[in-house]
């Protein structure tokens, strides 16, 4: 009798689904990839041919250029050998999906990495039933519980508004992160022009052009720093402490980040205003979801793998650790 999943191959770079000759976000070019989204963990260049959502596909285009993509909408479903693909929404980034495969009876679920929460920049997590949930476990133990996200945005401007003589300078990943933070301060009433690093020019133009309203953005760089008093600039992670961050009035620093859930996060990178912001499921949304999906396995790709596995075993689900490499980004 065939094992459950058997025509999974998990491999240290990437998923391999066999009956359909391809791979699931392999971190190293093949000639075959379902990509789940557009980080840069998940979504390599160089591969012979790849499919992804619409949006997954322009952004590693803007990233890595021309792509041999094969855009594939939520909800669709593709035959590839014996099995059929389906994408569906992971609540992630903007493009961001779970991949369904089906065979011999059997579905399988690649959850890519996602979330529970709303995001105004994105289509929301989906659940769905299958017989193994392949999951992330970035935030994996019960420590992250993210808490809720306009209150972390109120923290924002409420830095901002009591000091009018300075900037908030956040630091925010340049995919998916830097547009949300931008995108929540707009929901919440904050309607002045938004400064931006260089670095976030091409990506928030692509998420403009994608339908996505982010309001009045500025490039930072060679504005007089009396303009930008008063204001937020949004800049990768990397430019907290570097050069570039001096020309800017007394910034406070802040960073909105998972892991700013960690004092000492924090503090090693000089953060004055952290801000726990994640586009992970959390300890309590990870574990609500294999609650809800009910799967008869839990594999996890990466992150704080033997919590959640133990947390599977005590409810008698099967659980086991995939030790992928290549995955997760410690700026989220």
């Amino acid at each position: 009798m065939a094992k459950l999943g058997d025509w999974i191959d998990p491999q240290p770079h990437g998923i391999y689904v066999k009956p359909a000759d391809i791979w699931v976000d392999p971190s190293r070019p093949s000639p075959r990839a379902l990509v789940t989204h557009g980080h840069a963990d998940h979504a390599r260049g160089g591969h012979d041919a790849v499919w992804a959502t619409p949006e997954t596909l322009a952004i590693m285009e803007t990233r890595y250029g021309p792509q041999s993509g094969h855009p594939v909408a939520y909800g669709e479903t593709l035959t590839m050998g014996d099995v059929q693909v389906t994408f569906v929404p992971a609540g992630h980034v903007l493009g961001s999906a779970q991949i369904l495969l089906e065979h011999r009876g059997e579905r399988i679920v690649v959850s890519g990495d996602y979330k529970r929460r709303a995001d105004p920049t994105c289509a929301p997590f989906e659940p769905v039933k299958c017989d193994i949930f392949i999951t992330e476990a970035t935030f994996g133990l019960p420590v992250f519980r993210h808490p809720e996200t306009g209150d972390e945005i109120d923290k924002l401007l409420a830095a901002l508004h009591a000091n009018p003589d300075r900037c908030v300078l956040v630091g925010a990943y340049a995919l998916g992160k830097a547009q949300r933070v931008i995108r929540e301060l707009r929901d919440r009433g904050h309607a002045a022009p938004i400064y931006i690093h260089g670095a976030m020019q091409r990506l928030c133009d692509l998420y403009v052009e994608l339908g996505v309203d982010l309001g009045e953005l500025i490039p930072a760089t060679g504005v007089p720093k009396a303009e930008i008093k008063g204001h937020i600039v949004i800049a990768p992670p990397s430019a907290l402490n570097d050069r570039w961050s001096r020309r800017l009035p007394d910034p406070i620093t802040a960073m909105a980040s998972g892991w700013m859930r960690v004092r000492q996060r924090a503090v090693q990178r000089n953060v004055e205003l952290p801000l726990i912001l994640s586009d992970h499921a959390d300890w309590d949304e990870l574990t609500d979801t294999l609650t809800e999906i009910a799967p008869k396995e839990v594999w996890v790709t990466h992150g704080r793998e033997d919590a959640l596995v133990h947390w599977c075993m005590t409810r008698q689900i099967k659980a086991r650790a995939l030790a992928l490499v290549g995955y997760e980004d410690e700026d989220d």
